[in-house]
């Protein structure tokens, strides 16, 4: 299984992060996205015309989501990823869709600060902000029902599709310190087996206390 791959990419590190926690072997291709534009050659263009990566290849299979990528993957290694009922399984594509929101907002902004990509810097925070502020409500729902993730009591595909964006917020001047619960979830993911690390996802947590635990929880 060959993964078209940029270090630095969140959308790329969710589906090495995914194959990882699932034991499932990627063979990675690195791709010159910054500053070649490879993924604008002939060549990468003529596997995925809408010219973006991920890009996973498995026999004839061709992939070109990260959703779709992730839950090929889960599925080869144990369902429960994917969510293991009804309720489970809309979770599941309710957050996935909302990783979309995390990617164009937070992924934006980090791009306009960190590559220079044109766009209105603001307007990216401003709506990165209200979707961390509904992941934070949703994973206070979730602890007072007794689970640490978003979709379930255990980690699924949705989880590792909000992770790498919100991780990678204050690369984009949109900080974390105001969510607790959001802080909670990262710990609770980051100590999985298997875990791997991405450059610029920093164990900043480890340098502050705990966040403090819900009523609920305690």
């Amino acid at each position: 299984m060959k993964l078209y791959d940029y270090i630095l990419s969140p959308s790329c590190y969710k589906v090495r992060l995914m194959a990882a926690l699932a034991g499932v072997s990627l063979e990675l291709r690195p791709v010159d996205f910054h500053p070649g534009k490879e993924h604008r050659s002939p060549a990468l263009l003529a596997l995925n015309p809408a010219g973006t990566i991920p890009i996973l290849e498995d026999g004839d299979l061709l992939l070109t989501e990260s959703s779709a990528m992730l839950a090929y993957i889960a599925a080869l290694a144990a369902h429960e990823w994917l969510g293991q009922s009804p309720k489970e399984l809309a979770r599941v594509q309710q957050w996935l869709a909302f990783s979309a929101r995390l990617t164009a907002s937070l992924g934006g902004a980090r791009l306009h600060q960190m590559l220079l990509v044109p766009g209105n810097l603001q307007a990216l925070q401003r709506s990165g902000t209200m979707a961390l502020r509904e992941l934070e409500a949703g994973l206070a729902e979730q602890a007072i029902r007794g689970q640490r993730f978003v979709a379930a009591d255990r980690p699924t595909i949705a989880d590792i599709a909000c992770f790498p964006y919100v991780a990678l917020a204050p690369d984009g001047n949109v900080s974390l310190d105001p969510y607790p619960a959001i802080r909670r979830w990262s710990r609770s993911l980051r100590a999985l087996p298997g875990f791997i690390e991405m450059p610029g996802i920093h164990r900043l947590h480890e340098l502050k206390p705990e966040p403090a635990s819900l009523p609920e929880e305690a």
